[in-house]
């Protein structure tokens, strides 16, 4: 898969395209530096914050993503996080205000962190979807923190599917789950109270 995706990364790169992934992280240092020379923007899946769950649930290990996490912000690639809260398995209160506290501190306080609801499939159809409750009091440990743009995503429709100005507290990007229905932003400003917004805008 590497060597697929690295393969059209060139190739889009010289047609003035512009390259995401989305990825478990699990990689070794030296190809993610390769192909981050040629990536704008990476989505990376942030399961769970315990060497426990990594091993037991998702049969990988924890180390390696984080070091992942921190090469990719190294190197000014824009990073978003995302989080699938599973009921009972990683949504404990502690261990989520440990993640947040970790992003903050070797990520920056403005790298996205997306809180995604799960839904029972596969081996963990015993589990119930997560509670609405669970994400949002994921949200609220994430903004005490002191992390600026907080998620809360397979639940279209709820207002943390939008991003807010972590200045004047507006709605900048309105979304009902991937759909756009108005955007505030401006030559990558809020256009309420000018503070700079950091992404990739067209």
């Amino acid at each position: 898969f590497y060597e697929y995706v690295y393969d059209i990364a060139l190739v889009a790169k010289k047609k003035g395209l512009r390259i995401l992934w989305h990825s478990n992280g699990s990689m070794n240092p030296e190809p993610l530096k390769e192909i981050l020379k040629y990536t704008d923007a990476v989505t990376i899946d942030l399961k769970g914050f315990t060497k426990e769950f990594y091993e037991d649930v998702s049969e990988a290990q924890l180390e390696p993503v984080l070091q992942t996490l921190k090469i990719i912000r190294e190197k000014k690639v824009w990073l978003e996080v995302v989080n699938l809260v599973v009921p009972t398995l990683n949504d404990n209160p502690e261990d989520m205000k440990r993640m947040c506290l970790w992003i903050k501190g070797n990520l920056g306080e403005d790298v996205p962190l997306h809180f995604t609801r799960f839904f029972p499939q596969y081996k963990l159809t015993h589990l119930h979807p997560t509670p609405v409750e669970t994400l949002e009091k994921a949200h609220a440990i994430a903004k005490d923190v002191g992390l600026e743009y907080v998620y809360i995503g397979n639940v279209p429709g709820h207002k943390y599917n939008s991003t807010f100005c972590a200045r004047c507290g507006k709605i900048i990007i309105q979304r009902i789950h991937f759909t756009v229905l108005e955007k505030s932003i401006k030559d990558g400003k809020c256009k309420f109270c000018g503070n700079i917004i950091p992404g990739i805008w067209t």
